[in-house]
């Protein structure tokens, strides 16, 4: 039987309540919905700037991914939650620009962008993930 670890990582925010940053199970690593929240201080970064925002994300996102032993390359799957639609193009460009940077396949990972309410008013953007590699 295959055990279930967490992940943890110094290089992503520590998580703010009772959940893992990421778990891999086998060859399937789950990211927790990450935000735009500096690793080191804590602090959410960018108000008003989903762009900027969305690029903390998913640097976060990113080390979460890295410190499975995966590579971002590994992702199949980014959900993006955004709490405005006005803000879609702009978290769009910003998106694609990261994760064509970091996909050197050029097999970007299938996404789904949902329009919601989040748990911290300064967020415009979370990010979670689904990878999976070779166990």
């Amino acid at each position: 039987m295959t055990m279930k670890t967490r992940i943890i990582t110094d290089a992503a925010p520590a998580p703010a309540h009772t959940f893992s940053q990421g778990v891999r199970k086998g060859p399937f690593i789950q990211v927790s919905g990450q935000g735009p929240v500096d690793p080191t201080t804590n602090e959410y970064l960018y108000p008003g700037d989903v762009a900027a925002q969305t690029t903390r994300t998913l640097e976060n996102v990113k080390a979460i991914i890295e410190a499975s032993g995966a590579s971002f390359d590994d992702v199949v799957m980014l959900r993006v939650y955004l709490t405005e639609r006005s803000d879609f193009a702009a978290m769009n460009d910003a998106y694609g620009a990261f994760v064509t940077a970091h996909t050197p396949s050029g097999v970007l990972p299938s996404r789904t962008t949902v329009f919601t309410g989040l748990p911290r008013e300064e967020m415009l953007v979370e990010i979670d993930g689904i990878a999976i590699v070779e166990s």
